[in-house]
């Protein structure tokens, strides 16, 4: 198992943002992705997820083995804690949300509807979903936004425990997790060339 990008590039309304980018991860580890705000790293981990066409260049993973978390935290508002959960679970063909549960402290909350909840344990929610995902591959950006320093403890264990299963880890973040992850400075991938909007849209159609 592992990710694999080579010489790749991406755009952001109709600019290329980063160029040349070439990267692997390996089963069992992880690699963290700094750089200032606006420089890429959202558009870099959605291209990597398939949420959008990259420029070129080309990601190397197995299919249907990614699992994205991103700044939404991806619940429906209507359902109960335990019933998102289910839901996820049976989306991705998984069973027993019970591991989901414990890992970030929801047994507690598990009947509470998810608008109920505060914005520390919809975040906490939504990445349980990556728990019943059972995929190997996590892309994360910004995950610990909105949880305080127990629940980033929480997310932390849920990480060190998937690498430990051979999971692979992408994430974009300054918080320290304790992870012994090698770490991307996406700033040194500026774009330096821009492109059309035309070209930017052209993998869309």
């Amino acid at each position: 198992m592992h990710l694999a990008v080579q010489d790749l590039g991406v755009a952001r309304g109709g600019f290329a943002v980063l160029e040349g980018l070439t990267f692997r991860v390996e089963a069992g580890t992880s690699l963290i992705l700094r750089g200032p705000n606006g420089i890429g790293k959202t558009t870099l981990l959605r291209a990597i997820a398939g949420l959008q066409p990259p420029l070129n260049g080309s990601i190397d993973a197995p299919e249907d083995s990614i699992a994205y978390a991103a700044h939404s935290d991806g619940i429906k508002q209507a359902l109960t804690v335990r019933e998102n959960l289910e839901f996820w679970a049976a989306v991705f063909g998984t069973g027993d949300i019970t591991g989901a549960l414990d890992a970030f402290a929801l047994q507690p909350l598990a009947q509470r509807p998810a608008g109920a909840l505060s914005a520390g344990q919809k975040r906490r929610l939504g990445l349980a979903r990556l728990l019943v995902s059972a995929r190997p591959i996590w892309v994360l950006d910004e995950p610990t936004v909105s949880l305080d320093v127990d629940a980033v403890a929480m997310f932390a264990a849920a990480i060190h425990a998937h690498l430990e299963t051979g999971g692979v880890a992408l994430i974009a973040t300054h918080i320290d997790l304790g992870l012994d992850a090698d770490i991307l400075d996406v700033a040194r991938f500026k774009a330096r060339t821009p492109i059309s909007v035309d070209d930017a849209m052209e993998g869309f159609f």
